[in-house]
């Protein structure tokens, strides 16, 4: 068995075959798992456990899990793996955009599940020891040891991913990130089938968060058919002179 320290993985689906199946495989593998039926039951287990990763349905009874996501979004960053029996790239990019960080179409191999769970959590690790933890640029506030953002004094609650593309961006202000780059940081071993446009996803979130004006962005900025970079001193707006 492989130690992780009790992770604990909640599991919203109403299946209970499935459920029981994807919570065998998580024991095995060191994690605890922990199962809920329904999209109610499971934001209640979600506050009460708060869980390293979430295993959620998208069919459930009573709420959906497009609104189970939408709602674990608003208070937490926990990372989430959605199961669904729709495979349309098209719902993909939507889960992607709610801030889902995986996606798993049924039927699938729970093996094949445990390693997208590890994966997942693999992508959110600690910073080296003796590392810069604070990362700052007018306003914008990434503090890399507590995972913490804020901005304008105002904190900000980024998903793994999000967070994963700010900390690159921010470590290197002014210069160009390819979206394949972009990628690598947000699959470093390529565990996951990579979605067109899934960078672009992500980083439209983050101006909704981060950006004074998302539609005019000042932190970061597009290079036009290259990817994007974080903003440097020079390339800040200046004000004219009145």
């Amino acid at each position: 068995m492989s130690q992780v320290s009790e992770k604990i993985v909640l599991i919203i689906e109403d299946d209970r075959n499935t459920a029981d199946l994807i919570a065998l495989y998580l024991e095995r593998e060191g994690f605890r798992p922990v199962t809920a039926g329904d999209g109610e039951a499971g934001l209640a287990l979600a506050e009460q456990y708060r869980p390293d990763l979430v295993v959620l349905d998208l069919m459930l009874p009573k709420m959906d899990g497009w609104e189970v996501c939408r709602r674990l979004r608003k208070k937490s960053e926990v990372p989430v793996i959605m199961l669904t029996a729709r495979g349309e790239e098209i719902d993909r990019v939507a889960g992607l955009t709610l801030g889902a960080d995986d996606y798993v179409v049924k039927p699938f191999s729970p093996r094949e599940l445990v390693a997208r769970v590890k994966a997942v959590l693999r992508r959110s690790p600690r910073p080296d020891a003796g590392a810069k933890t604070l990362l700052s640029h007018a306003g914008v506030v990434l503090d890399l040891e507590k995972r913490r953002l804020s901005v304008e004094g105002r904190p900000v609650s980024l998903t793994p991913h999000e967070y994963a593309l700010l900390e690159a961006l921010m470590s290197a202000p002014g210069r160009i990130f390819t979206r394949d780059e972009m990628l690598n940081h947000l699959y470093p071993r390529g565990e996951a089938v990579v979605i067109d446009r899934v960078v672009d996803v992500h980083i439209g979130k983050l101006r909704q968060k981060i950006e004074p004006e998302p539609s005019d962005p000042r932190y970061i900025l597009t290079v036009r058919g290259v990817g994007y970079r974080f903003a440097d001193r020079q390339s800040q707006r200046v004000e004219p002179p009145r």
